[in-house]
């Protein structure tokens, strides 16, 4: 199980656009994606997948962004020609990692409200919440959301967490235990001598401190074509919250 291929979810057919890989974030899935992989596989075909630790994906000791990253250029190579590679967060820290570590795997890159830097803001406690819920108690989704409402998470990601459950085995689709012990790592970023020139577009909502100008030195050191843009109203979440700007946003650059 170690090295298993990752889950993957195909939308649409093969065209003669590159296809698009979606990346997403932690304690998301490739099914948190679903709709927006399934809007823009009208012109590509799309593949969204589920990262270690998550989702129906193998789970492993380790989570680090050289692990996430050989991970995705394995689905890559799988697929035997490039991809377009969309990362949301730790998925967009894992795609820019794939673009230094595997370049050749890497046609464009489109980063979803991240930066290739360290950050303090702990992710912890929602593990700690999750840990909480009794999931003896749980029937339905809604019998776990409340039990994450009374540890105090808000109401958004209580329904974003519960995708992650496994009601019928009682369990969580995430490698708590692992995420834990890597959380370091995930808040971090790996020291890599590379630079990546492809094309690459930095999406950030206008309300998130994840993408700041003075990050983004950093962010040109390693991406020296590095593109901004910004999604008016939205943060961290930027495609949950402004689902079609962002999908307008992906679509004008890989149309470009």
């Amino acid at each position: 199980m170690q090295n298993a291929m990752l889950n993957t979810i195909l939308h649409g057919t093969p065209t003669d656009r590159p296809n698009l890989l979606i990346a997403h974030g932690l304690y998301g899935s490739a099914r948190n994606w679903g709709v927006i992989a399934k809007r823009l596989s009208d012109s590509r075909q799309v593949t969204a997948v589920d990262m270690r630790n998550h989702g129906s994906s193998p789970w492993t000791n380790s989570h680090s962004y050289p692990d996430l990253a050989d991970d995705l250029a394995e689905v890559i190579s799988a697929s035997g020609a490039p991809m377009d590679v969309l990362g949301h967060s730790m998925g967009g820290k894992a795609a820019m990692t794939l673009a230094l570590r595997h370049p050749d795997k890497v046609n464009r890159l489109i980063i979803g409200d991240i930066s290739p830097v360290a950050y303090s803001h702990s992710q912890i406690q929602y593990i700690e919440a999750m840990r909480s819920v009794d999931l003896t108690r749980v029937q339905r989704r809604s019998d776990a959301e409340a039990q994450l409402a009374a540890a105090g998470v808000e109401t958004a990601l209580q329904s974003f967490f519960t995708q992650s459950l496994d009601i019928p085995n009682k369990a969580w689709r995430l490698n708590l235990n692992t995420l834990a012990d890597d959380m370091p790592r995930i808040l971090g970023f790996p020291q890599i001598d590379a630079q990546w020139g492809g094309e690459a577009l930095f999406l950030f909502g206008a309300q998130s401190d994840y993408v700041t100008d003075a990050y983004r030195p950093e962010i040109r050191r390693l991406f020296p074509k590095a593109r901004f843009a910004r999604i008016k109203d939205a943060g961290h979440w930027l495609h949950a919250e402004k689902p079609r700007e962002f999908e307008a946003s992906v679509r004008a650059f890989l149309d470009r």
